[in-house]
């Protein structure tokens, strides 16, 4: 059970940090390469086209499991602490508000 309820944490850590890189290609001090890279990546995540297509066995998950986490954490670790901060945040308020994925 413990396992189920830390992968249920990570999976929510992951979505309010995607949606941290939503938020933060709009902060005005967000530096350029920043935003490529959380737009680029916020774009793979919801698009239905993978790098490794899902039918394959185990590596179609690869990417889902590993690239896009890291890629995530790579944009994260781009932006000034004051920019994650305040996105975090953001991101944070807006799963509680509305819960749904910002447009």
């Amino acid at each position: 059970m413990q396992l189920l309820d830390t992968l249920k944490a990570w999976a929510r850590r992951l979505k309010r940090d995607a949606m941290t890189l939503w938020f933060a290609a709009r902060h005005p001090d967000t530096p350029w390469h920043a935003k490529a890279l959380g737009v680029l990546v916020v774009a793979y995540a919801l698009s239905p086209i993978d790098l490794i297509p899902d039918f394959i066995p185990v590596l179609g998950f690869v990417d889902d499991v590993l690239l896009l986490p890291g890629l995530i954490w790579l944009a994260l670790r781009l932006l000034p602490p004051p920019v994650l901060a305040a996105c975090r945040a953001q991101a944070e308020a807006w799963m509680h508000a509305t819960g749904r994925k910002p447009r």
